[in-house]
């Protein structure tokens, strides 16, 4: 049997749950607009840009490649482009896989960076080599004696 004070409380006790409705509601809604403001958006204008550097590139460009190769682009076609890698060596890419249009002075300098470290390390190996040549040359040894050496220390089978 119901009260007086209990038919009196259900419409505050249901409109408290609709209450609770409404912001879960809300809520969702806040969430699927952060979610497009934070994510969907700013992936759409990148998409944009890269499209757009895309359909610029011009022969006799510079351009760096999606897997970091720097070529010069000699033609251009509605779906692809002929790059130019090395001197005389030319390849067919599609335009989806140019990531920037690089300066002529940024790709000269990268690449005068990766033949500097590959020379000094070069240039290290051959004074570790020279050492040892002459570490070997005051102890009386030539290079032949320590192969020899090598040969007669292995077990014969």
């Amino acid at each position: 049997m119901m009260t007086h004070h209990d038919v009196a409380a259900a419409p505050i006790v249901a409109a408290q749950q609709s209450n609770a409705a409404v912001m879960q509601f809300l809520f969702l809604g806040l969430i699927v607009v952060a979610f497009y403001f934070f994510l969907i958006r700013p992936q759409r204008n990148r998409q944009r840009q890269q499209q757009q550097l895309q359909s610029s590139v011009r022969p006799g460009s510079r351009v760096m490649t999606t897997n970091g190769m720097y070529a010069t682009v000699v033609a251009v076609d509605d779906d692809g482009l002929v790059l130019e890698i090395a001197p005389g060596v030319e390849a067919r890419f599609v335009k989806q896989a140019i990531m920037q249009i690089v300066d002529e002075g940024d790709a000269d300098s990268d690449e005068d960076d990766d033949t500097d470290d590959d020379r000094s390390v070069d240039a290290d190996d051959a004074d570790d080599a020279d050492e040892s040549r002459a570490a070997a040359e005051a102890d009386g040894e030539t290079p032949g004696d320590k192969a020899e050496e090598k040969s007669s220390s292995k077990p014969s089978a």
